[in-house]
């Protein structure tokens, strides 16, 4: 009888730990979702705000595009006024040494 005790003790005992094992098993994965749902708004969050940062930096690039279009524009008509410039002074230095 001391037997059966015994080794109705060590089965239960081992059916105790496996269920505790069990149980403690599926709360670390309920724990472990938990936090990678709390890592993948975090990354959500990041990603957002690298998205308006890159919005940001289009429009600032295309601001820049239409200033260096006006720019170049005003670069050619200066340098069509100084070739002009320059024609006139060559006609003027000529009428001088004649």
């Amino acid at each position: 009888m001391s037997i059966e005790i015994g080794l109705l003790v060590a089965i239960s005992g081992l059916v105790i730990s496996y269920l505790a094992y069990q149980f403690n098993r599926t709360k670390s994965i309920k724990t472990d979702s938990s936090q990678s749902a709390s890592q993948n708004a975090q990354i959500k969050a990041q990603l957002d705000y690298i998205g308006k940062g890159v919005d940001e930096i289009r429009i600032d690039q295309k601001a820049t595009e239409k200033h260096m279009v006006l720019l170049n524009e005003r670069v050619t008509r200066v340098e069509e006024s100084a070739k002009q410039a320059h024609k006139r002074l060559d006609k003027y230095e000529k009428r001088e040494l004649v």
